[in-house]
């Protein structure tokens, strides 16, 4: 599995990671100039949506549900100006997504069985805080948590001040060990201000792994890092703010079911 995927701006529909490449998730991103339409059908799969930047008005027809149509939704200018706005999808659905100005989305799906009813998570459905402390304080919000009663996905935002870490203490969620970790498999996708920035995640495995790793990738704006296991602490740059969207998918649905690296551990109590 390549963990990896540089950034690619041509075209409006990317398909970033196609199904079957990890157990779980799946994950594209469109770009829509103003009046664009782009219809998709869930299939046996839901989805959340994130509005990156721009407005759209999504239209969802789910079995079981009344259609729901949410018009003007979004507004950022771009990820760093502003909460998240994203929308659950339920699987057998039709979505229409129409663009009322420029906008860009992330879509990302997994498999489920879920009889949810569709949900727009703005506003007060977002939770937004400050976590860590000194050069590993960051902002996280999320936005699909327990607030909708989804099969699989949680999904949310990070935003790392520059020169800053995040995903710290390194933390990993790739086995089964309750209450505390549950497998969870994951992927990040990076955005950086400006954008000609960079940052850092280290993805290593626990020392007893069999099929362990360690690799340290240079992240760019538009990179995505798929994350199938391990711990992953990530650093920007000095001078650049550093994005990511982070969306989970596993055996569980669990935000918080996560082991710290025990060596690392220690700072939070320091």
């Amino acid at each position: 599995m390549e963990r990896l995927i540089k950034a690619r701006k041509d075209g409006k529909f990317h398909q970033v990671v196609a199904p079957g490449t990890m157990r779980f998730l799946d994950f594209a991103t469109l770009r829509m100039d103003s009046g664009d339409r782009h219809s998709l059908r869930t299939g046996e799969r839901e989805y959340v949506l994130d509005v990156f930047s721009g407005t759209v008005t999504l239209t969802i027809s789910a079995a079981g549900h009344n259609k729901m149509v949410y018009n003007h939704t979004g507004q950022r200018p771009d990820v760093f100006s502003g909460p998240p706005v994203m929308s659950y999808v339920p699987p057998n659905s039709q979505l229409e997504i129409r663009a009322d100005a420029a906008a860009e989305l992330g879509i990302f799906s997994a498999p489920s069985r879920s009889s949810a009813p569709p949900a727009l998570l703005e506003g007060d459905t977002i939770t937004g805080k400050v976590v860590g402390r000194d050069n590993w304080q960051r902002q996280v919000y999320t936005a699909l948590g327990e607030n909708v009663p989804a099969e699989r996905l949680l999904a949310g935002e990070t935003i790392n001040r520059p020169g800053a870490w995040s995903s710290f203490p390194p933390h990993k969620h790739d086995r089964r060990h309750p209450p505390r970790e549950a497998v969870l498999e994951e992927i990040y996708h990076f955005r950086v201000k400006p954008a000609q920035g960079f940052g850092f995640i280290w993805t290593y495995t626990a020392p007893d792994d069999p099929d362990g790793f360690s690799t340290v990738f240079v992240v760019e704006d538009g990179d995505t890092v798929l994350l199938p296991k391990g711990f992953h602490p990530v650093v920007a740059a000095p001078g650049y703010e550093l994005f990511y969207a982070w969306v989970l998918a596993g055996e569980e649905r669990r935000y918080g079911a996560w082991a710290d690296d025990p060596r690392h551990a220690w700072v939070k109590d320091a």
